[in-house]
Formats: C-alpha cells, sequence, structure tokens
C-alpha cells in the first residue's frame, strides 16, 4: 500500500478512481472535511429556533438522519437528528435536550426527505414529531436499482465514486457529550445524501422504474405506526428450545421481569440478562437461589439479591396452574409454513414452487431482489388460496387486497396466472 492509499484508507471520506499508469506517481488523496465544517450541536429551544428558520427557508429536498444507541439503550430513540438542504447547511440537533422537534417538522411539511433505509429511522424520528409527508429512500432506490450492496458507504462509492468510512456506526450515541470525531462522522452521513438522491432518481429514471420507485416511497410515508407486537418474548432467541408450557411460563416471566428492570435503568434488556441465561434457566426450572446460580450466566458475578429476583420470575412460573400456563403457539394468521404444504395440500405446494421460481426469474430480468419485486408473504397466500378462477383480473385483485403496489400488480401477474395453473 502506498502512503497516498494508507492515507486515504484513514479519511472518513475520500474519492475513489482507476490506479494510475505504472509511470505516473498517484497523488495524495485529499481528507475531506463536511463543506461547512462540523457544526455545533443544537441543544436550546433558541439554537432550534434558529435551525427551524434557516432550514424552512432552504430550497431543494432535506437529507435527514438519526442515530440511536441500539444494544446501550433501552427502545430505539434517537439520540442525534443531522439534517442538511441547501441554503441552510447542515445542522446536529440533541433530541434529549430538544425532545419536541414537532416545529421543525412543521416547517419541512411538504418537502421532500431524504433517507437512507426510511423504515429503520422513521419510528424514532416520529417519536420527536418528525414526520416526513415525502420522501426519497436511497437504500430502497439502491435495490430498485439492481445495485448489489446498498448500505450508505456502498453506494456513495459505486454511485458518487467516494468513500465513506463507517467507523461510528455502532458507538453509544447517548454518550454526552458527542465525541468530535462522531460528530464529523455524524455530519457526512448526510453530506453527500441529496447528491445520492439525484445520482439515482436519474438511474431509476433510465431503467424505466422511477413511477415504481415513487410508489415504494408513498407507501412507506403513508403507512400507520407499526402494532405493538403481541407476546414480544416468544421472540426470545433460542425459544426454539422450549418444548413444555411450564418452560414458556418461565420465559414469559423471567422476560418480563428483565424487561422492567431494562426499562427503569435505560438500558439495553441484553445488558441486563442474555436471552441464552433466560432459555436455560427456563429449561432448568432451577427449584433454589443455588441451583439458579449454577447455571451460566447466573455466575458468580451476580449478586444474591439479583438472583433472588430471577429466581421469584420462577417460582411465579412454578406456581401457575395449568390453565394459566401459555399455549404452545400463537395462532398464525395466513397460511401454515411452507415446509408443511406437501403433506397438508400438494397442489398447493406446486404452485407455490412455480411462482417462487416465476417470480425469481422475473426478479433476474429486472434487476431487483425478489423481496422487493413481491412479498414473499404475498405469493404465500395467493398460493394458499387462490381465487377462483385464478384469471388476471382476479389475481391482480388478490394482489391489491394484500397490499402490492400497482406496479408490482401489473409485472407479477401474469406470471402468476401461469403459476397458479400448475397441477401437484
Amino acid at each position: 500500500m502506498t502512503d497516498a492509499q494508507e492515507t486515504a484508507a484513514d479519511s472518513p471520506l475520500r474519492t475513489t478512481g482507476g490506479a494510475p499508469p505504472d509511470d505516473v506517481e498517484a497523488a495524495p488523496i485529499p481528507l475531506l472535511e463536511p463543506r461547512d465544517g462540523v457544526p455545533p450541536v443544537i441543544a436550546d429551544e433558541a439554537s432550534l429556533a434558529e435551525v427551524i428558520a434557516a432550514f424552512a427557508a432552504g430550497s431543494g429536498p432535506v437529507a435527514v438522519d438519526a442515530e440511536r444507541a441500539s444494544g446501550y439503550r433501552y427502545g430505539q430513540s434517537a439520540y442525534l437528528v443531522q439534517l442538511r438542504r441547501e441554503g441552510a447547511g447542515t445542522a446536529l440537533i440533541d433530541p434529549v435536550a430538544c425532545p419536541d422537534l414537532s416545529g421543525l417538522g412543521e416547517a419541512l411539511s411538504g418537502v421532500e426527505w431524504v433517507l437512507h433505509a426510511a423504515t429503520q429511522d422513521l419510528p424514532c424520528l416520529r417519536e420527536i414529531g418528525m414526520v416526513p409527508t415525502r420522501l426519497f429512500d436511497t437504500e430502497l432506490a439502491g435495490r430498485l436499482a439492481g445495485y448489489p450492496r446498498v448500505g450508505l458507504g456502498a453506494m456513495v462509492e459505486s454511485v458518487l465514486g467516494f468513500v465513506l468510512e463507517k467507523g461510528h456506526s455502532a458507538v453509544d450515541w447517548s454518550t454526552r457529550p458527542l465525541p468530535e470525531p462522531w460528530l464529523r462522522y455524524a455530519a457526512l452521513d448526510v453530506e453527500l445524501l441529496v447528491d445520492l438522491r439525484d445520482a439515482l432518481e436519474k438511474e431509476l429514471d433510465r431503467q424505466g422504474k422511477l413511477d415504481w420507485a415513487q410508489q415504494e416511497f408513498d407507501a412507506i410515508a403513508s403507512a400507520p405506526p407499526a402494532e405493538p407486537r403481541k407476546d414480544p418474548w416468544r421472540r426470545t432467541s433460542g425459544m426454539h428450545k422450549v418444548r413444555r408450557r411450564r418452560q414458556m411460563a418461565a420465559v414469559r416471566e423471567l422476560w418480563q421481569t428483565r424487561d422492567r428492570i431494562a426499562r427503569r435503568r435505560d438500558v439495553s434488556p441484553g445488558k441486563v440478562l442474555g436471552d441464552a441465561a433466560i432459555v436455560e434457566a427456563a429449561l432448568a426450572l432451577p427449584p433454589n437461589v443455588h441451583a439458579l446460580a449454577s447455571l451460566n450466566g447466573f455466575g458468580h458475578r451476580m449478586g444474591r439479591r439479583q438472583l433472588e429476583q430471577w429466581q421469584a420470575a420462577i417460582d411465579r412460573a412454578r406456581a401457575l396452574s395449568e390453565a394459566e400456563l401459555p399455549q404452545p403457539g400463537q395462532p398464525v394468521a395466513g397460511p401454515p409454513p411452507p415446509r408443511a404444504w406437501a403433506d397438508r395440500d400438494p397442489a398447493a405446494a406446486a404452485r407455490l414452487s412455480a411462482a417462487r421460481a416465476a417470480v425469481s426469474a422475473l426478479a433476474e430480468e429486472l434487476a431487483m431482489p425478489q423481496e422487493n419485486l413481491i412479498s414473499p408473504d404475498v405469493v404465500r397466500r395467493l398460493c394458499w388460496e387462490p381465487p377462483k378462477p385464478a384469471d388476471a383480473a382476479s389475481v391482480a385483485a388478490a394482489l391489491t387486497g394484500y397490499g402490492a403496489r400497482p406496479w408490482q400488480v401489473e409485472q407479477v401477474t401474469p406470471v402468476l396466472v401461469t403459476a397458479l395453473s400448475v397441477d401437484a
């Protein structure tokens, strides 16, 4: 590696290009900083009012990003919000100090928001009053355009020719004060987002997919908040090992105890007690604290008081009547798992096999992932209970009823009509 390459490897943002001829010395790649430098973090109402006025007066789309403290804090709240807009520059806002950003959201109402992987950030932005009415998702645009790697760094490199290092993506953003290198990284995350959006719009237009992308963006922007998950304790990692109902009750009690503690302490539940320890304790159902302390995850570093609270959860599960024990599984809406289809309905299994092959071939032809062409769940539902007769009109109506967008209905209806005619 040359000195210039080593310099570039250490740079948060650098240009890329072809190798120089052997007889030409490579020029050092300059370190590219945010165009406006690293702005101060907005942490008071007066400064926030200035930012709102500046961004309301700006022009064009606004780049928006949020940093969470996943793995460190309870929940998925935003701990830093970054924005950039032509005429307003870049702003870094502390939503802990300024928890109500509804004024900023209102100032940007009607403006197109540019986000990368919008569905990840929209819930935490909604919590602080920022809800877009129009958006452009650069990650989803990359998928529809057929890019093989759609992370922000990969997209910036392949589309714009810059390398964006991701050195601080997994840090604890609840840290205060935030270190300057982290803030620099955060500012760079929105530095080129509108440029990326413009380039992807041109590429989607060239491929004839721009209207498809806009339908997807509109669907994201208009989607209601997700409903709270029912029985979230059932998603404990390793739950497949837990077979008996009383053991399931122990998982439930331990999970709920952990959740209360994590919420009160505002820490990630995994830092309170790991999923593996919950499952091991549920399988063993230890009769006392001494037996519990011998299990993995409840070792010598755990104090007596902590052990007693976990043992109390297990004791509550042991004391439940049979009627109070959870059932083995939740009722599942829709078709059974595909692995059971061959035995339960061979004709449906044949339809699903044909449909999957047809969707896969069409997705390859259109240069996009299958799941973006049409949801696998929609295909399963259609194949399990196809309309009768399964003609173009009825299949299109069924797809629309399952939430498929018009462009998806238009593309997949012909191949699915053919697949639904396959016999076992």
